[in-house]
Parts: C-alpha cells; sequence; structure tokens
C-alpha cells in the first residue's frame, strides 16, 4: 500500500489503484571460502503524485512558488538499486551499495533521495578480546535529480527539505560506531555522523551528530 498522501501516514486501502511493486533477486556464493551476497532491486510505486516540472510550470504561468501538491495527478514512480556484502574474513565485513529513481515526481514515502552510493565495513571485537563487540565505518553519498533541483532552487518545498532557495551539492555522510555488550543480552552503540552539504545546500553545514542507542533482548 501507498500513503494516501506524501510521507503520510494513513494508507491508501485502494490497492488496486495506487500500489507499490518491488522484484529482489539475491545470489549467495563464496569467494575464498568467504560468503557474501548480491541483489538486485527493482521497483514502481503507481500513486497520485505532483510532478517537478509540472509544478515549475504552473508557478510560472499562475504565479505563486512551486508546489507539486497543486499538480497531483496519477503518476508512476520507478527506481534499481545493487547491494553487494562480502565476508573478507570470519570477523570483517564488507558492502557497496547504489540505487537510482527515475527522479520526476515528489518523493512519496521515505527520504528525498534519488541517487546513492555507499560503501562500508564492520569488524568484530575479536583481536581485541571483545568478541561480542563491533565497530563499522560507512560512506554514503546522496544526490537529488535535476527536475527535483530546479524545483528546490525556485523556492519550492518537499516532504523534508525546502530552504527557501537551494545551492545544490551532493549530501555526503561519514559515520562510524561502535557496538558494546554490556551484558549477555544488552548492547549499547556509540555512533558519530559527519554530514556536509545537508539537505543538499552547500550553504549548511558541515553537521556532527552524535547518538547513543541501548537494546536488551528478554
Amino acid at each position: 500500500m501507498q500513503p494516501a498522501e506524501s510521507n503520510g501516514l494513513p494508507l491508501d486501502t485502494n490497492i488496486l489503484t495506487h500500489y507499490g511493486d518491488q522484484v529482489e533477486l539475491e545470489h549467495a556464493h563464496t569467494v575464498g571460502n568467504q560468503h557474501g551476497k548480491l541483489r538486485l532491486l527493482a521497483f514502481r510505486n503507481k500513486a497520485n503524485m505532483g510532478s517537478f516540472r509540472d509544478a515549475l510550470a504552473d508557478a510560472a504561468n499562475n504565479g505563486g512558488i512551486p508546489d507539486v501538491a497543486r499538480v497531483r495527478k496519477e503518476t508512476i514512480k520507478y527506481g534499481f538499486g545493487i547491494n553487494a556484502e562480502q565476508n573478507v574474513t570470519a570477523d570483517i565485513g564488507a558492502f557497496a551499495r547504489a540505487s537510482w529513481s527515475d527522479g520526476g515526481s515528489e518523493s512519496y514515502a521515505f527520504a528525498e533521495i534519488e541517487r546513492s552510493m555507499s560503501v562500508g565495513a564492520v569488524v568484530k571485537g575479536r583481536a581485541w578480546g571483545r568478541n561480542d563487540d563491533t565497530v563499522g565505518l560507512a560512506f554514503v553519498r546522496n544526490g537529488l535529480s535535476k527536475s527535483h533541483q530546479d524545483y528546490l532552487v525556485a523556492v519550492g518545498h518537499g516532504a523534508f527539505i525546502g530552504d527557501g532557495g537551494l545551492n545544490y551539492r551532493p549530501e555526503a555522510i561519514l559515520e562510524a560506531y561502535y557496538n558494546v555488550s554490556l551484558t549477555k543480552n544488552t548492547w549499547m552503540t556509540l555512533d558519530i555522523q559527519r554530514i556536509t552539504n545537508p539537505a543538499y545546500n552547500a550553504d549548511r553545514g558541515p553537521v556532527t551528530v552524535g547518538s547513543v542507542r541501548l537494546h536488551a533482548e528478554l
């Protein structure tokens, strides 16, 4: 099911008209006796969405700032993704991901991202005598389609972003975490992120975000 409105909580129950399709293919393999997986993803969403180009044309013809809510119609959004995971040793794993969507219409569910690439690695703590601990490092680079960029430059707003103008740059995030085992069933994660060009705006940031998470199982 799709949301009834862009990134809203209520769902559109007319699933024969508005829906999301996903297809994922997964291939498991071994390289040097180390396990790995490759996944290919394709998706198609059909909903009542506003086009960025239509919103720009509407503002040019009728005045005001572009607003996708004024030009919503039956629209299909589609995209693709690829994900690779590989154990390097018994204690080290690495991943790489990339995704792309057509980016012609508003982000109807989840974040406003149309281009993304990420790489990272996770290391278990066996080497320093902490078998149940893990440390991770990842880098992500996100981008927007040209029509989405033009919409935000023209002072349009999306579900999450919109600065009243946009000095566009791709968004980059470097993240590191340490997951420490406190007891047999309790873990605490310390996480830090360094975000460059947050919300794709070179006039903002960089921003440093720290967090702590506690996880317990009964």
